[in-house]
């Protein structure tokens, strides 16, 4: 209540001042905002090791309320859990205010108080963001002013804490973070640079964390733990006609913590990008290696909780149902090297490949490994732990992902996509099963059709197999979803381990959906079963346990 009172106190005056400085106008500014409600119970079901939490239902609900006069906004989110999710941090709990800011912008001048989100380049020195349905939210509490005294110039800088946790309201992190970025567009600073075919962009980061040691830190240290703890970057953007390339490096001064096992080596992270477009074609490289760069606003703690960095996969994103929650990979924090490659070409029309409508080709690549390390002895491994030996890979395969995918338009309503996924996924590294402990080598398979029947029917097909001798054996997917449009769609889905070496596992997770949606409000409601793994976004990822019940979700916004 204070914090909501003192929130309260600054934006009200503010209010206040925006309407006596423009006395002339009538407009009272506007709200807008959006929520989304999340209700699932819970059933009983041995067969696939389904927890029933003792409330047997579990709630998750969030909304957000933004005002906006002019150069002035602000705004709070109201979240409730009652109790969480199966899956989501268990403290996050209760209900109560767990985001809150006030914001003024103009042209030169940007300053925002409170709760926000951002990003410094990729995000490898730092990223505050929210995943909500990973359950992950390290939103910045303190200050942010962006300055831009010219166009082609920007300078950030942020002042405050992570958020952490949340029990009937916010509560942050131990860390102090400081942190400033600036960016030049090299073609902006002349008129007629700007006209150019190759445009700069710079940019530099510079991110420090203030967290004194604690009395047990003292005592059972070897060495004394730094109470301040930076890292810094650079980056670099170029654009020529169809060319681009983005780099950018990370380097962090000695950072003992739970990550690493409390040694003082340095950290350094790479990752760069060039790709080239042309009408048909187009072509993506990718390398990134990552070496002790786990970064936290709180150096004891680990997984989700208060990451300063964000450290982007090297793999593809994944959608079909068997590649991206079987076996998703995940970033590994501590060492990784890897490459991606994609090529993409579109056979014309009225050509013997590309037919009557044109054919899409896409083929990627990715492949990660450990660092190329040696182990040290004595106070070398306390202090500095290992020795890496390069930039090349180590001994240790994380991930091979090699995938084709061919789409076709056959008619004018129908529509025809395959794409094959080969795996090798090292379970130990990315711990995505309990009942297998080495590389899984898996083939996909996947069709997908989609038919317009009429004006407002339609029908969406998707048919996959996953094949392996490892882990739980194969697989199967069928999912089949019709939309009468605008308003109304049902869909029901069936992923069965046909090849589980148990029988009494080999069990159909059937689950079926009807929703409404109109405008922006959408309504859903599911029932069936869902297997126990991994659900991942953007390389992040978080355990699922399995369930059988109910489940509603309604999302609007305004």
């Amino acid at each position: 209540m204070k914090r909501l009172v003192f929130f309260l106190g600054i934006v009200i005056p503010l209010f206040s001042f925006g309407q006596q400085t423009d006395s002339t106008k009538t407009d009272i500014g506007s709200i807008t905002g959006n929520f989304s409600i999340i209700w699932q119970s819970y059933s009983e079901d041995s067969l696939i090791g389904a927890q029933v939490p003792p409330e047997k239902t579990g709630f998750n609900a969030w909304g957000n309320l933004i005002y906006t006069k002019g150069k002035f906004s602000a705004g709070m989110r109201y979240e409730s859990y009652l109790n969480p999710l199966l899956g989501y941090p268990g403290r996050f709990k209760g209900t109560g205010i767990g985001y809150r800011f006030a914001r003024y912008s103009d042209k030169q001048f940007d300053i925002t108080i409170g709760n926000f989100y951002d990003q410094f380049g990729s995000g490898l020195i730092f990223r505050s963001f929210e995943e909500r349905y990973l359950g992950i939210d390290n939103a910045i509490d303190g200050f942010r002013v962006v300055l831009t005294p010219i166009d082609a110039v920007r300078i950030k800088g942020i002042y405050g804490k992570q958020r952490l946790d949340f029990d009937d309201r916010l509560i942050n992190g131990e860390g102090i973070l400081r942190a400033v970025d600036a960016e030049i567009n090299l073609n902006g600073l002349k008129e007629k640079w700007g006209e150019k075919d190759l445009q700069i962009t710079l940019g530099g980061s510079f991110v420090s964390r203030f967290q004194a040691a604690s009395q047990i830190e003292k005592d059972t240290l070897v060495l004394e733990v730094p109470n301040n703890v930076a890292s810094y970057a650079a980056r670099l953007n170029v654009f020529y006609k169809g060319w681009t390339f983005l780099g950018e490096y990370v380097g962090k001064i000695n950072d003992p913590n739970a990550d690493n096992g409390y040694i003082y080596k340095p950290g350094q992270g790479f990752i760069a990008n060039i790709a080239y477009t042309q009408k048909g074609f187009g072509f993506n490289l990718q390398g990134k290696l990552v070496d002790n760069l786990s970064f936290r606003s709180d150096r004891n703690l680990l997984l989700f909780d208060a990451p300063v960095n964000f450290m982007p996969s090297i793999t593809k994103v994944h959608t079909y149902n068997l590649a991206a929650t079987l076996y998703p990979y995940a970033t590994v924090i501590d060492g990784e090297v890897g490459i991606n490659a994609e090529v993409f070409y579109k056979f014309a029309k009225d050509t013997p490949i590309g037919g009557k409508y044109g054919t899409n080709l896409t083929v990627n690549f990715a492949a990660a490994n450990n660092i190329d390390t040696t182990g040290l002895s004595g106070i070398d491994r306390i202090i500095d732990g290992y020795q890496r030996n390069g930039f090349g890979f180590g001994d240790s395969k994380f991930v091979r992902d090699f995938n084709v995918e061919v789409s076709k338009k056959i008619s004018k309503n129908f529509k025809a996509k395959y794409t094959y996924y080969y795996l090798e996924f090292n379970t130990l590294t990315t711990p995505v099963t309990t009942d297998f402990k080495g590389i899984v080598y898996a083939d996909i398979h996947v069709l997908e059709f989609a038919n317009k029947l009429s004006t407002h029917h339609s029908l969406r097909t998707e048919i996959q197999a996953l094949t392996t001798k490892q882990d739980k054996g194969d697989w199967a997917t069928v999912l089949v979803e019709y939309s009468y449009s605008p308003h109304w769609f049902v869909s029901v889905m069936d992923q069965y381990n046909y090849g589980n070496p148990i029988n009494d596992r080999r069990v159909h997770y059937l689950f079926g959906t009807l929703g409404y949606i109109n405008g922006a409000n959408r309504i859903a409601v599911g029932y069936g079963k869902r297997r126990e793994g991994i659900f991942c976004v953007g390389g992040v990822c978080r355990a699922v346990p399995a369930s059988n019940g109910f489940e509603i979700t309604i999302t609007s916004s305004f």
